[in-house]
């Protein structure tokens, strides 16, 4: 057996959970509207991805 962590991918702060985390899905950043820059610089909520991990489903 390895001891050998594999670290969480960093989190934007549009994310509000790491990728792959049940219940979670991609969607397009709200602030940049999906083109991951704001101003011409790579957008602070979805670190210039365009991306972001939300919470699915739910009431």
């Amino acid at each position: 057996m390895s001891d050998i962590q594999h670290p969480e991918p960093p989190l934007n702060p549009g994310d509000q959970a790491p990728p792959g985390t049940p219940g979670t899905g991609e969607q397009i950043c709200r602030a940049c509207k999906g083109s991951g820059l704001t101003d011409g610089k790579p957008c602070p909520e979805c670190g210039g991805s365009g991306r972001v991990i939300e919470g699915v489903g739910g009431a």
